[in-house]
């Protein structure tokens, strides 16, 4: 172990990668406290910012979590730090997700502080991308980096990618008939630019990208059914690219792997230039997530439908300042 801890300066710079992860409706769900005597940064769930309806067993918050998690350990590593890590560390408090040791020994891992650059440069883009395919050298790099974390990432053929957008489609039905659903995503996503709103979390109106004519991409669609004006439609890729990331088991500790293997891929994606967006619609129905996995594989558990390529980057997200996410004790 070394001998001092980090100072707040630089534990703060730390959690401020953290935050810059992707969650569910950008709800930011995450919460961190700094033992500074010991220098333990504690990782907590913010229970306020869970989304009942669209995620009542708390999976993507979980996914959420692991997210910043990564971002954390790889800005941790890119500073040059070793932390060790423990998930779940009192099962007495399962809001406290994870425990983190900056003071641990060892050299910082190289792998993850290349990583480094991508964090403020990964952005979901739910913009069209090119009808390029993914060079099988990419997605092999990229599958590695899910299985560095404990997961499995799939790439399905055309006729699975066919079957997928058909459960989004039906997932879509079921959110336009479901006023709790449509009510939960309005709260958090808003139709005006983020220069209108200062809003410091959800997802903006420029971030929503255009409405697909016709139907060819998993692609989320935050407007809902709501008015946008000036908002077009454009075509997007007739044979996206799609992946599928999943696990062996389903619980917390296994949302908090897939998290964190979810943005170890899409930091990999940013450094390699691809662009991607992500979609959890129908894994939010029990009644459809079974049939989103590939058949044929050993994938037992979707996290989650990725969807990479070649396109402009999307705009960033709006974050909280760290200033509400980090307690120092």
């Amino acid at each position: 172990m070394t001998a001092q801890p980090p100072d707040v300066e630089t534990v703060t710079a730390l959690v401020a990668d953290a935050a810059a992860a992707p969650s569910l409706h950008n709800a930011q769900p995450w919460a961190f406290r700094y033992l500074r005597d010991t220098g333990v940064l504690r990782l907590y769930a913010d229970p306020a910012r869970a989304l009942p309806r669209t995620d009542p067993g708390h999976r993507g918050l979980h996914m959420g979590c692991g997210a910043a998690l990564l971002n954390l350990r790889v800005s941790a590593a890119a500073a040059g730090l070793a932390p060790l890590m423990r998930l779940l560390p009192e099962s007495a408090y399962p809001e406290l997700l994870a425990e983190v040791h900056l003071c641990g020994g060892g050299p910082p891992d190289g792998a993850l502080a290349r990583l480094g650059q991508a964090i403020r440069r990964r952005h979901s883009s739910r913009l069209p991308f090119r009808d390029e395919a993914v060079p099988a050298a990419v997605r092999e790099r990229l599958s590695e980096a899910a299985g560095a974390e404990g997961a499995q990432l799939l790439f399905p053929g055309a006729w699975h990618v066919r079957s997928i957008l058909d459960l989004v489609r039906d997932a879509e039905a079921r959110e336009a008939v479901d006023p709790e659903v449509r009510r939960e995503t309005a709260r958090w996503t808003r139709t005006g630019p983020s220069d209108t709103t200062r809003a410091a979390d959800g997802i903006s109106g420029e971030a929503f990208g255009p409405r697909q004519r016709g139907t060819s991409t998993p692609v989320r669609d935050f407007a809902a059914g709501r008015p946008m004006p000036g908002r077009g439609r454009a075509p997007f890729e007739k044979s996206p690219n799609v992946a599928l990331l999943g696990t062996a088991r389903d619980g917390p500790v296994d949302w908090l792997c897939a998290g964190q293997a979810l943005e170890r891929v899409l930091l990999r994606a940013t450094t390699d230039g691809l662009v991607a967006s992500v979609t959890s619609q129908p894994l939010e129905w029990p009644e459809l997530r079974w049939a989103v996995r590939d058949p044929v594989s050993a994938m037992a558990h979707v996290q989650m439908v990725i969807r990479l390529g070649y396109g402009p980057e999307g705009p960033a997200s709006p974050r909280r300042p760290v200033t509400d996410l980090l307690d120092v004790r």
